[in-house]
């Protein structure tokens, strides 16, 4: 890299405190979660395969290790139970750029969830009984400190990596606007990547650039390529507006001498982004900005998922559904099962079934939320809405295919119509299929809705599951409902 010319003396670029974190479109109460939205994209780096294969690869070897120090036989049973374990936790989540605690605690919850998950499997299934419990307490311990040992060492590895010479990455951003700070905020917090932002260009003056980055100004847009060329810059970061066609085609063309990779950053944060990911249409590139999680194998291993585990809970629960019945059917006259009216995927009609729990089965335009010591509910009826008992014939929706295990909660037909002209992207909750629990009931808005912000929040928490799908967080929401079925008294 050349050195830079007397007179033009450039510091690595040290963002101010002005600039703060990056603003999002969520709300405040996601901010410190470890899912975050982003445009979704195929392992970029080695660092991102490596991601990937480390937990699940772990885990395995760790069991194997295990079995070997207490000279067990790998029979059909452990390698039966490696094959579940690499599938439940495979592709592992990129836990190198986060914060040493919060890499601890998110390490310790996906394996205690793991655990949970593995313990139910092997006692429904008798399997428990293949391996030594010698072997499971010792990989029980063993495996999250092994994991956090990993994360510690990739961590120092980024850090010396990003800090040699050859890693050290110029990076210039074309246009010092809103949008400008926002990418140099990205870019001081990506600490492992090398880039170093030496500064901004931009023909625009006054009001319309952000003061924080005026300060950083190296020069107009003509002057960008020659300064490329004199600091050995690497990659340019183009946020100009979309309006500013005729001056991003010039740009584009001056640019073509240099060797810089070119970024152009779309001005998409005034929207709430669901699934965002790019696409290719046939040779035309498209950027999507609200889509379903659910397409190609995510569907595929969402609806397995959905079918295995509905069966057999359905099977465990077999007794329990009789019990049910005959409670509601002896509490009072009328049908055991209530059928209502729902909006499913894409906004299509769908009829679910609940254990009716009222001497009412209100289905049509105006339907009222239950609200406590409602006198509509039978005492039957409060027992098991309390308990989520009257929710259980739903698996039988789930395996109709009309519903999913976790997804947005659905409404009633008459309170979507309703509050879709009251809230915001209401109806992109139904993106998906609805679910049996979701998001919003483990995060505390389970039960009534009763004011419009309440209901504006869970439908938040609903989109905040859109963007951040995966298996793992669906296995996530399963364990805490059934905590929350035990011990909250929010429904009623």
């Amino acid at each position: 890299m050349r050195r830079p010319k007397r007179g033009i003396q450039i510091a690595p670029f040290q963002p101010s405190a002005a600039f703060g974190r990056l603003q999002r479109t969520t709300p405040s109460m996601f901010e410190d979660r470890s899912y975050k939205r982003t445009f979704y994209s195929a392992p970029q780096s080695v660092q991102s395969l490596i991601a990937a294969f480390l937990e699940p690869g772990l885990i395995v070897a760790v069991l194997l290790a295990a079995m070997a120090w207490h000279e067990e036989p790998v029979e059909r049973s452990a390698y039966v139970l490696c094959l579940l374990v690499f599938a439940l936790t495979f592709p592992g989540r990129d836990r190198f750029l986060l914060h040493p605690v919060s890499a601890i605690l998110d390490v310790l919850g996906s394996w205690l969830t793991l655990l949970a998950i593995l313990g139910a499997f092997g006692y429904a299934t008798n399997s428990l009984k293949y391996f030594e419990n010698e072997v499971l307490l010792f990989w029980a311990a063993a495996t999250p400190l092994i994991q956090v040992v990993a994360i510690v060492i990739g961590r120092i590895y980024l850090r010396w990596s990003a800090s040699r010479p050859i890693a050290r990455r110029p990076i210039f951003i074309v246009g010092a606007g809103e949008l400008g700070a926002k990418v140099a905020r990205a870019l001081a917090e990506d600490a492992f990547s090398g880039r170093v932002l030496l500064g901004f260009f931009d023909d625009r003056l006054g009001e319309r650039l952000d003061t924080a980055n005026t300060g950083r100004m190296l020069g107009k847009l003509d002057d960008l390529p020659a300064m490329i060329e004199r600091h050995g810059v690497r990659e340019v970061y183009i946020t100009l507006p979309l309006g500013s066609q005729p001056r991003l085609v010039k740009l584009l063309e001056n640019l073509q001498g240099t060797t810089a990779s070119l970024y152009f950053v779309p001005d998409v944060f005034g929207i709430s982004i669901i699934q965002g990911r790019l696409r290719d249409l046939n040779g035309v590139p498209v950027v999507g900005i609200c889509d379903t999680p659910f397409t190609g194998t995510n569907a595929l291993v969402k609806r397995i998922a959905d079918i295995v585990l509905s069966l057999g809970i359905l099977f465990l629960i077999t007794p329990l559904l009789l019990a049910v019945a005959i409670g509601v059917k002896l509490s009072s006259p009328g049908p055991v099962i209530f059928k209502q009216r729902r909006n499913g995927l894409d906004g299509e009609e769908i009829e679910v079934y609940k254990f009716r729990s009222m001497r009412v089965m209100d289905n049509g335009s105006v339907v009222k939320q239950a609200t406590k010591d409602d006198p509509r509910i039978t005492p039957f009826g409060a027992f098991i809405r309390r308990t989520s008992l009257d929710e259980l014939p739903q698996f039988i929706n789930v395996l109709q295919g009309h519903m999913s295990i976790v997804g947005p909660r659905p409404h009633a037909v008459a309170h979507n119509e309703q509050y879709r002209q009251l809230i915001k992207a209401y109806m992109v909750r139904h993106k998906v299929k609805p679910g049996i629990t979701g998001w919003a009931q483990v995060n505390g808005l389970r039960g009534e809705t009763e004011t419009v912000e309440k209901m504006r929040l869970r439908v938040e928490y609903d989109l905040e599951y859109l963007r951040n799908w995966s298996l793992a967080l669906d296995l996530q929401i399963i364990v805490r409902t059934v905590r929350l079925v035990l011990f909250d008294r929010n429904a009623y």
